[in-house]
């Protein structure tokens, strides 16, 4: 398979599953397009690789932005702005856990605290209302047993960046 033909291929899967993670399919072939790029790309160059407009671009390289995903780069002498992807996977993937976690994790969490006790009313026996609150219990703990194991594997990458990096710090 020719070089090409395998990124087109590789932009055209993260746009598949990015979808699935809940992002414009758009927005994940941006993101796949500027991870693969040996060299930062500008808004004509997104432009003209993924034939898409530069409203939809900027739209797109701000939200990865915003992920943390994508950083602008200033070259000297250029008008134009320059995007890079971030290049390590495992920061990459933590990158998306936290951003899924505050998007979809952190509200449904608190949706659920708010209505855990229901009171019985003339419309809902009590025999209901307990049911609710159950299921509406196991759920809550589900999520935060999900929100934990997230905030784990985030720290987790957080302590290692610093610890590799006190390391690199010490003397000899």
């Amino acid at each position: 398979m020719q070089l090409e033909e395998a990124k087109s291929k590789f932009i055209e899967g993260w746009g598949t599953l990015g979808s699935a993670w809940g992002v414009s399919r758009t927005m994940a072939q941006v993101h796949a397009l500027l991870l693969i790029s040996a060299q930062a790309l500008s808004t004509e160059d997104i432009m003209e690789q993924l034939q898409i407009s530069r409203g939809n671009v900027n739209l797109n390289v701000r939200a990865l932005m915003d992920w943390g995903l994508v950083r602008k780069e200033l070259r000297p002498g250029e008008r134009r702005e320059f995007f890079s992807g971030e290049k390590d996977i495992h920061k990459v993937a933590t990158l998306i856990l936290k951003e899924r976690r505050r998007r979809e994790l952190e509200p449904i969490m608190r949706v659920l605290g708010e209505i855990k006790q229901v009171e019985p009313s003339a419309m809902v026996t009590e025999t209901e209302a307990q049911a609710f609150s159950e299921t509406i219990g196991n759920i809550q703990s589900f999520a935060e047993l999900a929100d934990r194991t997230a905030a784990t594997i985030i720290k987790a990458d957080e302590n290692w960046f610093l610890s590799t990096f006190m390391k690199l710090m010490r003397p000899g």
